[in-house]
């Protein structure tokens, strides 16, 4: 079965997610856009995650940072703290990348994500809103 996430691309998108989750009172996933860890970096995302987070601190929030097939970037995702990465190359590298991830306390992600793109939504809050209480 695919995680429901809400897939953010900026500081707007993940605050829009964790108000949505905080006013419903339901836990929110937010997930990186496919291979974002190639262009934007973990630390990046960690941030946006953790300031969107601290406006909301009773939210239940989650995140994936997607890595894409590039195990170098969960490495160094898992390096600087990141807890869930998802990763999209061979499996047999992903199983020895899955030990990796355990050994720092973190999770690795291998499946579809079943998320709502917030990328070209015009009204990221109304969209986060509709996503979240479809439940």
């Amino acid at each position: 079965m695919a995680e429901s996430a809400i897939i953010v691309h900026s500081l707007e998108h993940a605050r829009a997610a964790v108000a949505a989750a905080a006013a419903l009172n339901v836990p929110v996933t937010l997930a990186s856009a496919p291979g974002a860890a190639a262009y934007l970096g973990p630390m990046w995302f960690a941030e946006v995650v953790g300031h969107a987070a601290a406006e909301h601190p009773d939210a239940q929030v989650s995140a994936i940072l997607d890595c894409g097939a590039m195990p170098g970037l969960v490495l160094a995702a898992l390096r600087q703290g990141i807890k869930r990465v998802r990763f999209t190359g061979r499996a047999s590298t992903a199983a020895k990348l899955a030990a990796i991830a355990g050994g720092h306390g973190a999770e690795m992600v291998r499946g579809r994500l079943n998320g709502r793109d917030l990328l070209d939504s015009p009204d990221p809050a109304a969209a986060c809103r509709r996503w979240l209480a479809r439940g």
